[in-house]
């Protein structure tokens, strides 16, 4: 039996030389590969007691939908700036080459509510460090962080120190 990490397309050299990407599209474009993220993700919250999961659009979305609905809990959407109808509370973050703004509704969290949040990968950790502070602002406590990938390289979990964080695939670089 293949493990998750067969699934995951390894690309050098890619945005610039040296750096590995880590491809999550062709562990989606297996059923099988999808089936595994999903499971060993989902597995991270055994006996964790939480009211929802939220998670940043796009790939947060493709894993936290199916395991929200597994574990029969709602799903919160963190989008880009200017995406939800409803009123919003924002948060900008630092970028790589800049700054980008996340937003989720004001009423999506209660106050009190246990959150889980769900993303493919944790890079440097800025968006997620800001969807923490979101739910935080918005009265809500962050129970447990999970990604399928982890560059290690990046040291994206030192901005998330305090948080329950675990990640189904550790890679050491970048």
């Amino acid at each position: 039996m293949k493990k998750i990490e067969d699934y995951v397309r390894s690309i050098p050299d890619f945005p610039e030389p040296g750096i590995i990407f880590r491809d999550v599209t062709s562990v989606l474009q297996s059923k099988d590969g999808l089936k595994l993220a999903i499971d060993q993700m989902q597995a991270l919250l055994k006996d964790v007691e939480f009211d929802v999961i939220a998670g940043p659009e796009s790939r947060g979305f493709i894993f936290g939908v199916p395991i929200a609905y597994n574990l029969n809990k709602a799903f919160i959407p963190v989008r880009k700036k200017g995406k939800l109808p409803c009123e919003t509370v924002s948060m900008e973050y630092d970028l790589e080459y800049g700054k980008a703004v996340i937003e989720m509704h004001k009423d999506a969290i209660k106050p009190g509510q246990k959150v889980v949040i769900i993303d493919d990968l944790i890079a440097t950790g800025g968006t997620i460090e800001a969807i923490t502070k979101l739910i935080e602002e918005l009265g809500g406590e962050v129970i447990k962080i999970i990604f399928l990938m982890e560059l290690k390289g990046l040291n994206g979990r030192a901005k998330l120190q305090g948080y329950d964080v675990e990640a189904v695939i550790k890679y050491e670089g970048k």
